[in-house]
């Protein structure tokens, strides 16, 4: 019955639905159809030298998180999270897109702003449901990758949570900044904060997995 090779191959999901899947994963995504384009969060140099004196005013509330199919795009500055992850300029028409795996795509999960706030609100809500290491572990990873995680990973993702919290309490990671969530800023003070800028920084690092962005 053809079971083994009834399945496509495994590749890296595009550019738009990378950004998609992060936003579901931590609860953000909005499911607001139809109207005029939005603004997600990007650097303000990427649209600086755009033709016309461009400004790229960041969208707020629920419109900054759209789905990427609703993403302003200008032809002379395209969003840079998109284009890193090879989505089109629309200088011309593309019958279809180069796939590719660059250091600049692991960098811009790691550090871009918007994906460094999906991973606070995802830690938030973890964090919301349970108070052991491993069961907050467990609900973030299989919010990103939609299954649940071997004893092995557990013990690596707890341990690495711990080496930040280590980090945290040290002073070298101010938790204030980690922990900032705009969608709840009121959140995250004092002992709560540095809590949620830990497992943030374990939502960051499994967001950036290859099997987080890639097709099953």
């Amino acid at each position: 019955e053809n079971r083994l090779l009834a399945r496509g191959p495994r590749f890296r999901v595009g550019a738009e639905t990378v950004r998609d899947i992060m936003l579901r994963s931590s609860e953000l995504l909005s499911p607001k159809m139809y109207g005029p384009s939005v603004y997600p969060p990007q650097p303000a140099s990427v649209a600086a030298l755009a033709y016309g004196n461009f400004k790229w005013q960041t969208s707020k509330g629920e419109d900054r998180y759209r789905r990427s199919l609703y993403t302003f795009s200008k032809r002379t500055a395209p969003f840079a999270a998109f284009t890193i992850f090879d989505g089109p300029t629309g200088e011309s028409c593309m019958a279809r897109r180069d796939r590719s795996n660059t250091p600049l795509q692991a960098l811009t999960l790691l550090n871009d702003e918007m994906y460094l706030e999906m991973s606070r609100a995802l830690a938030n809500k973890a964090l919301g449901n349970s108070v052991v290491d491993e069961e907050i572990a467990t609900a973030i990873f299989r919010r990103l990758l939609s299954r649940p995680p071997t004893t092995q990973e557990i013990t690596a993702i707890v341990r690495f949570k711990q080496g930040q919290q280590k980090r945290i309490d040290a002073g070298e990671l101010d938790a204030s900044k980690i922990a900032a969530i705009v969608a709840e800023p009121e959140a995250a003070t004092g002992a709560e904060a540095k809590k949620i800028a830990a497992w943030a920084t374990v939502a960051r690092a499994l967001m950036n997995l290859d099997e987080a962005i890639t097709k099953p």
